[in-house]
């Protein structure tokens, strides 16, 4: 039986990563909610120096494979635009009720906590372009 593809914003991942206005939509300046499968993200994009900056704020329901989704999506669509590297930042760790499986997700994808100044803890990750590239080979 095949797995049932999951949409964003009512999207094939492959019909989203060939949107021409993409960056119009995703680098808006402000944060957006995206709708991924059943789940609702929170997130904000920003460019650095060709590095994309992803921070995800909130995961609302959804299943375990709405993040490897969306991670998988990103990776896909920077690679395409020649971005060198992704900086994850997701703070959906300290959202009213964390999704212990969100966390168990992003360990298990090698994601590590870090702190800011005022002691939140947040999962955070960079992954460079080429990696994702190699990985996709695999």
């Amino acid at each position: 039986m095949k797995k049932a593809t999951i949409l964003i914003e009512g999207l094939d991942p492959e019909e989203l990563i060939s949107l021409e206005d993409l960056e119009a939509y995703a680098l808006a300046g402000r944060p957006i909610v995206i709708s991924v499968g059943a789940a609702e993200v929170l997130a904000e994009f920003s460019i650095s120096e060709k590095v994309l900056n992803v921070e995800i704020a909130v995961v609302e329901q959804g299943g375990e494979g709405v993040l490897p989704v969306l991670i998988d999506t990103i990776e896909r669509a920077a690679l395409l635009r020649k971005f060198v590297a992704i900086e994850w930042s997701v703070f959906a760790r300290n959202c009213a009720t964390p999704n212990p499986k969100l966390m168990g997700v992003l360990e298990r994808i090698g994601f590590e906590v870090r702190q800011i100044e005022s002691g939140t803890e947040y999962y955070w990750q960079r992954r460079s372009t080429n990696d994702s590239l190699l990985r996709r080979r695999r």
